[in-house]
């Protein structure tokens, strides 16, 4: 028997992986975490969606590589059948990557790097991402239901102010986190080639797969999309996506000397490197009034600092909505700091942007 939502006292995983040895290794992580409670194990995708009718978890790991339905064919089968949140376990190889991208386009809630080795750090670090991303799912909206079922509608946008009519931006810089790759393919092949300001992004997302996403962006997109580079000049129509371990900021020689972007890892304590603080910071202060800030979907507040400071030099802050969002956490910080301008659903954020450098343009 099912139990209902309300009896639950512990988050209920299923772990699904072809190999004993991780089957056995994620759930030792995730059995010594209070609140968590290993409901069932699969080995194959086939297995997986049985289990998952049969117990119900609240959240699912699933392995990429298994003999048979593979975890892309099984998240399908789950987002359709039995939508619930489910993060993909998958090693750190081009190829994997490429599939990640892949399921996370078709509803996986995250994705978690497999590098296991007997390196009591490397373990940890695994198993605080993996800790991470499953308190995040089980506070998250089942991405897979139909907004109807678990979302409230979108709300109208809102605007503080008259700023919004006056803005001129020269550059614009995007944070985001779990949900970001869906929302960032929604966003960005919406843009034309020639786009005429740079867009620079911080995506928090696992240093081994970044380098292949932005190669992946760049296929879906009119816009030249790349890893920034230290010491590049930023140029318009050009999309800088941070790379991993770094944090990026723009950065001027000289009084009327071109704009370059600097790689480093100061402040190396920072919570997250790259850090989407770090990088609006560098655009407010570079910038002023003609910088703009874009906060998606994503877990924790990284960011709200960043957006105050563009808001409070007076540029457009646009935030995502709470109705389209993976998880409300990154968005919500700002909108509770009053740094936003404006807030939308994430269908309307390329208008937003297209509307924004039309002013520039005409301004």
């Amino acid at each position: 028997m099912i139990e209902s939502d309300s009896t639950r006292s512990l988050a209920r995983i299923l772990i699904v992986d072809d190999s004993a040895f991780m089957r056995t290794a994620l759930a030792r992580m995730i059995k010594s975490e209070a609140g968590f409670e290993v409901v069932g194990t699969a080995c194959t995708g086939a297995d997986a969606l049985e289990k998952i009718a049969a117990l119900d978890p609240d959240v699912v790991t699933l392995d990429l590589q298994m003999p048979g339905m593979d975890g892309l064919e099984a998240l399908r089968h789950i987002m359709t059948d039995f939508p619930r949140p489910v993060i993909m376990v998958s090693a750190a190889t081009e190829k994997d990557a490429e599939i990640t991208f892949n399921a996370l386009s078709a509803g996986a809630f995250d994705c978690v790097p497999k590098q296991m080795s007997s390196s009591s750090l490397e373990i940890a670090h695994i198993r605080s991402d993996l800790i991470s991303k499953i308190h995040a799912a089980c506070q998250a909206r089942h991405p897979g239901l139909p907004h109807s079922l678990c979302r409230k509608p979108p709300q109208p946008a809102y605007q503080r102010g008259a700023d919004f009519r006056r803005v001129n931006p020269a550059i614009v810089a995007i944070g985001t986190s779990t949900g970001g790759p869906r929302a960032l393919e929604q966003i960005l092949p919406r843009l034309p080639g020639d786009f005429p300001i740079p867009i620079m992004i911080v995506q928090h997302m696992p240093a081994s797969f970044l380098a292949s996403f932005a190669q992946r962006l760049q296929s879906l997109c009119a816009i030249e999309v790349h890893e920034a580079r230290d010491k590049e000049i930023i140029r318009p129509a050009t999309v800088y996506v941070s790379p991993a371990g770094l944090h990026t900021r723009v950065q001027r020689g000289t009084p009327g000397s071109q704009v370059f972007i600097s790689l480093d890892r100061n402040p190396a304590d920072a919570l997250h490197i790259p850090s989407a603080d770090v990088l609006m910071e560098s655009l407010a202060k570079l910038y002023g009034n003609r910088a703009m800030g874009v906060i998606l979907t994503g877990m924790g507040c990284d960011g709200s600092q960043g957006m105050k400071a563009i808001h409070h030099a007076g540029g457009l802050t646009i935030g995502q909505d709470e109705a389209t969002c993976t998880v409300y956490g990154m968005p919500r910080a700002c909108a509770e700091l009053g740094v936003l301008i404006r807030v939308v659903p994430l269908s309307e954020i390329p208008g937003e942007l297209l509307q924004a450098v039309r002013r520039s343009m005409h301004a």
